[in-house]
């Protein structure tokens, strides 16, 4: 049996102001997620009033647990930075890999966070440094049954 070597990914680029639209085609794999990840933090770099940062994912072949970690770490910066991560044009095979991992909905949610939040939104609003976070109960929760005194 034969099998095709892996290809690295070809990453085609378009800036404005405050959208960057990058398009994968070939693997995303171990040898090779990290070249998504240096251009997409290049780009972070390079457009401090960044917006939208979206990933056409129509062109990307074939997609590992590097693969994986390496969009969860683009998230991680994207959030960290305010922009909105989009991962459009994505395949089946990506669709299932993000949902079999439980990461589609993380990794394609709104961001939420200080720089924006929706219209109607029941989120409660980031905590300011001088708030007090309200206590967790710690204990076993019992709503029914004799209450004891003693």
């Amino acid at each position: 049996m034969t099998t095709t070597p892996p290809s690295p990914p070809r990453l085609t680029t378009v800036d404005t102001e405050d959208t960057v639209r990058i398009e994968l085609h070939g693997d995303l794999d171990y040898d090779h997620a990290d070249h998504l990840l240096r251009a997409v933090t290049d780009k972070l770099t390079e457009h401090p009033l960044l917006g939208d940062l979206h990933l056409h994912c129509a062109g990307l072949d074939v997609i590992d647990s590097t693969g994986l970690s390496i969009l969860l770490m683009i998230h991680r910066r994207t959030s960290a930075a305010g922009v909105r991560l989009h991962l459009d044009d994505r395949t089946a095979k990506l669709d299932r890999l993000l949902a079999l991992t439980g990461t589609l909905d993380h990794l394609t949610a709104p961001l939420t966070g200080h720089r924006e939040h929706p219209l109607g939104s029941t989120a409660e609003p980031p905590m300011t440094s001088g708030e007090a976070r309200p206590a967790r109960p710690t204990g076993p929760h019992r709503t029914t049954g004799p209450h004891r005194t003693t």
